[in-house]
């Protein structure tokens, strides 16, 4: 799957992925490209749920693992599991970041009209970027929000960094 048109239309797609057989979406509006699982480079120090960071045209792109965020296991290596690359708005100069996704049983897409979507009803600060619900054919489904997985504290991780860094030993 290469980077999705925007829909101007009600129904829009959406990436279909679970967590332990729970379903949910990623807006495919938001994604650029889902690709197989693949190696990242491990950031010591970092978060466990951070599984690494890989090159993209030339740029470093983190890696958030999914599963390892939300119910505190690492993701697992099916042939299901996707990296996806996602576009996320860091309020920086160079506006948006990509940012990559490990998410498990990645195999379907959905539209859903994006007025089904309903608050969900319980909100927790550690999973704030589990969003609104749906109900579809097949049950009900919860959006992952991009927007609100980076919080401030995994922007410090994951973008704004330690100032200076790489400078202290010159």
């Amino acid at each position: 799957m290469t980077r999705a048109d925007t829909q101007n239309g009600a129904h829009a797609l959406f990436l279909m992925f679970e967590l332990d057989g729970e379903r949910y979406a990623l807006d495919a509006a938001g994604i650029d490209e889902v690709l197989p699982l693949a190696v990242t480079k491990a950031v010591p120090g970092a978060p466990e749920w951070i599984a690494g960071l890989l090159m993209r045209g030339g740029q470093p792109v983190p890696v958030i693992d999914v599963p390892m965020l939300a119910l505190g296991r690492r993701a697992q290596a099916l042939r299901s599991t996707r990296l996806v690359m996602v576009r996320h708005r860091s309020g920086h100069a160079d506006g948006e970041r990509t940012i990559g996704l490990i998410v498990e049983r990645a195999t379907q897409t959905m539209r859903i009209d994006r007025a089904a979507f309903r608050a969900s009803g319980v909100s927790t600060a550690r999973t704030r970027w589990l969003g609104r619900v749906a109900n579809t054919p097949d049950g009900v489904v919860q959006q992952l929000s991009v927007s609100d997985l980076i919080d401030d504290v995994a922007r410090l991780y994951l973008f704004d960094g330690l100032s200076g860094h790489g400078e202290e030993f010159a």
